[in-house]
């Protein structure tokens, strides 16, 4: 075997190895060790601070505007700009307290809030902000300036983007997940990961600018990038709390598509010479006092490292033409006026359902037309390649459409090789009144909540909401036709759709949950899917959320200082 087919048997393995089954768990501690919790919060001790003004509730975007480019008129670049961008993609958007414990929330959704991304910007020089490489500290809204470039380097960064244009990056902390849930916990970083790009493009979007995600460059260039690969700034932790590289996006002006690849005008190459010149600044926190080795994550993670050979089979332009050959409408339609930063911010995962209340045929319908990627329409626009995850869903309660199982196709290309790989006794019934550009298929009629709960590792609240689904990803041939870092990106695309899932539900009125522990078995099962060409990868529920009145709920930035909090008026 080669090598890289030694890493896709190795990424494959590591995928059945941590399945669940309705016998047996993935491994994993088994309880909770609360001495060696993780700290939640990346810090860097040395590197200077930049405080960051709180002001992304004075955006006045309204959350259809974000799915139309254009809508929105463009922020400046400059210090203030950059703030409501992290501040609506990775800040807090509250804390909850319960007796004498207190925990704070996230406007990026993460497994167990436990937050394994961290999240950086590489900046040119702009009003308010110095050029250089600044990790984000979402505790304090503040950025880190881990890099300190200046006159000509300064210059050379910015001879390395586009005109206006940054870029974000995200890590993983994989030991965050680990603590908790073993094994499995790559996988939920990879979630988590998904869920962040969205919340990027979502953020730039109520800003009017856009977000890509850069396809064709490697975890090494990304560690180096991020400063990952700085031995002097996390030699004094474990290895355990250190950082893995994910991905990079180009934030920016919007382009329309077709204008090239997310990667145009970004220099790469020279902009990895330029910061390994760089004044480094900043030594890790350690997140833990001690630690558990999973082997299993490591051998993973390095199956899955995109060396800076690898390259991509699909590309952004390959993406537009399987979406041009789509028959649904160039936009999506339009659910919510409600305005964009609060609905953002408002999002919470549910914790219990209240399994009586129902939404519309018309709403369910809306959100699936929002999981439909559209060439320059966020949030998939963000996204370089064509859509592998498609929807098994189990319908429970939407009026005007029975219950039961559901298929909703992402891609015109799956249909034949999903009707193959499902069992020939589904019924493949387009529902009554369901639009007909809209690709939703009836599977069985019936009553399936007990399904639904059984295979999301009995919990009630996958039977209790309106509906809930499993992601069904184009899986074993398209890893082995790619390479194994396409594992990764696969669950990427699970968090996108979490997310816009996770939005749509907040402006119907009711609320989401992404959920992680499921049966994967079982669940292929119920659909009748058999080897390793589809696998469902991440599962959601929605509907009417039940809160636990115990709970306090505070502002998301209620300790900083006052003068942090009553920032001097500004305008566009």
């Amino acid at each position: 075997m080669t090598k890289e087919q030694n890493s896709v048997e190795a990424v494959l393995a590591y995928h059945r190895r941590t399945k669940h089954h309705l016998h047996q768990y993935a491994a994993s501690l088994g309880y909770l060790d609360w001495a060696t919790q993780p700290d939640p919060f990346r810090t860097f001790v040395g590197a200077e601070r930049v405080e960051l003004p709180l002001l992304a509730d004075r955006l006045d975007a309204a959350y259809p505007d974000l799915y139309f480019p254009g809508a929105v008129p463009p922020m400046p670049l400059e210090r203030n700009s950059v703030a409501m961008l992290f501040e609506l993609a990775l800040g807090l958007s509250a804390w909850k307290q319960y007796k004498g414990s207190r925990w704070a929330l996230r406007c990026n959704p993460s497994s167990g809030n436990l937050h394994p991304t961290e999240g950086y910007a590489i900046l040119p020089e702009m009003p308010g902000l110095n050029a250089g490489v600044y990790h984000y500290v979402s505790r304090d809204h503040t950025l880190e300036r881990r890099c300190v470039l200046e006159g000509r380097a300064a210059q050379q960064l910015a001879g390395s983007l586009p005109p206006a244009s940054f870029l974000v990056g995200l890590s993983s902390i994989h030991w965050r997940e680990a603590w908790k849930y073993g094994e499995r916990a790559f996988r939920y970083c990879q979630h988590d990961a998904g869920h962040a790009i969205a919340t990027v493009r979502y953020a730039a979007a109520a800003l009017g600018w856009s977000a890509r995600l850069i396809a064709d460059v490697s975890d090494t260039a990304i560690a180096a990038v991020l400063g990952l690969a700085q031995p002097e700034s996390f030699s004094a932790i474990a290895e355990e709390d250190r950082e893995h590289p994910d991905a990079i996006l180009l934030v920016g002006p919007f382009h329309p598509p077709g204008n090239g690849e997310a990667s145009e005008g970004v220099d790469i190459a020279k902009l990895r010479d330029v910061l390994e010149a760089g004044a480094w600044a900043g030594r890790a926190n350690s997140l833990s006092p001690a630690h558990v080795h999973w082997p299993a994550i490591d051998a993973a993670a390095e199956a899955t490292w995109q060396e800076d050979s690898a390259t991509g089979t699909w590309r952004r332009g390959d993406a537009v033409i399987v979406d041009k050959c789509a028959a649904w409408p160039d936009r999506p339609a339009v659910s919510s006026h409600v305005n964009a930063a609060r609905l953002i911010k408002q999002r919470r995962s549910c914790l219990a359902l209240d399994g009586i209340t129902s939404i519309s045929a018309e709403t369910f319908y809306a959100m699936l037309d929002r999981l439909l990627p559209r060439p320059g329409v966020p949030p998939w626009d963000v996204w370089p390649w064509p859509p592998h995850l498609h929807c098994g869903i189990f319908v429970h309660r939407v009026r005007g459409l029975p219950s039961g199982l559901y298929l909703f196709e992402r891609s015109p290309t799956v249909h034949e090789r999903l009707r193959s790989a499902l069992g020939v006794d589904f019924l493949w019934k387009r529902p009554e009144g369901c639009p007909e550009y809209l690709p939703l298929f009836t599977l069985v009629e019936g009553n399936f909540r007990e399904q639904a709960e059984v295979v999301s590792c009995h919990q009630e609240i996958a039977a209790a909401g309106a509906f809930s689904l499993g992601m069904i990803a184009d899986f074993g041939e398209s890893i082995r036709a790619t390479g194994a870092w396409w594992y990764r990106k696969l669950f990427w695309e699970s968090g996108l759709l979490g997310q816009v899932l996770y939005l749509e539900a907040e402006a119907a009125g009711v609320r989401g949950t992404g959920i992680g522990c499921y049966f994967d078995e079982a669940f292929h099962n119920v659909f009748s899917l058999r080897g390793d060409h589809f696998q469902s990868l991440y599962h959601f529920t929605v509907g009417g959320p039940v809160d636990d009145p115990r709970l306090m709920t505070l502002s998301p930035y209620f300790h900083l200082d006052g003068a942090r909090l009553e920032e001097e008026a500004w305008s566009r």
